[in-house]
């Protein structure tokens, strides 16, 4: 299948810290979307440290306008969080927030986008849970869940400083997600989708 223009896939998430297992596994899944052909792109770490959401003003810092705009020109989102006390982290969730001011885009919020969701926590309950939010979040967003989503219980896997994964099916899962999203993005763009800005 080809598009007539080139699509771009957003990865979003990870931690504060540098080369987390949470930035490792997005940086594989991503690997999976430019292997399908996207240009990939990826808001992580301190890009991420944003004032809280609010609503109710228009202000927005200069790093929340670029989030906006990278999430407001991309045709598939990966979004990886860690699971913090069996949630959704709240660098990820403030930063997910800022999807809001999309509302009024021609595409609001995540609307035809395939989003790609992958959960990395110390233990299966914690990754499962977390993965579950963001499945619902991404619903909430008008987005499309890939039919595959990724639990990493980082208790049994590792991610090496090169960024592989100690369990080769693990690799091979995140790599498909990425796949997925930029399979349903070239899906969409070959059918005439027109909602990008």
């Amino acid at each position: 299948m080809t598009a007539t223009r080139a699509i771009r896939v957003l990865g979003l998430g990870g931690s504060l810290r540098n080369g987390s297992q949470s930035e490792r596994a997005l940086r594989l899944a991503l690997d999976g979307a430019a292997e399908a052909g996207a240009a990939t792109g990826a808001v992580t770490g301190e890009r991420l440290v944003l004032p809280f959401y609010d609503a109710g003003t228009d202000e927005r810092a200069h790093a929340a306008q670029d989030l906006v705009e990278a999430v407001r020109r991309a045709d598939g989102v990966i979004v990886v969080s860690p699971g913090y006390h069996g949630s959704v982290s709240g660098l990820v969730k403030n930063a997910l927030d800022y999807v809001e001011d999309l509302r009024d885009d021609v595409r609001p919020y995540l609307h035809g986008r395939a989003v790609g969701v992958i959960a990395v926590a110390h233990g299966w309950q914690a990754a499962v849970t977390t993965l579950n939010q963001m499945r619902t979040i991404a619903h909430a967003l008008r987005g499309w869940p890939t039919p595959l989503g990724g639990a990493v219980n980082t208790a049994e896997v590792k991610f090496d400083d090169a960024g592989a994964a100690s369990e080769e099916k693990v690799g091979t899962t995140l790599r498909l997600i990425g796949r997925q999203v930029a399979e349903f993005a070239l899906a969409q763009a070959a059918a005439g989708f027109t909602g990008r800005t």
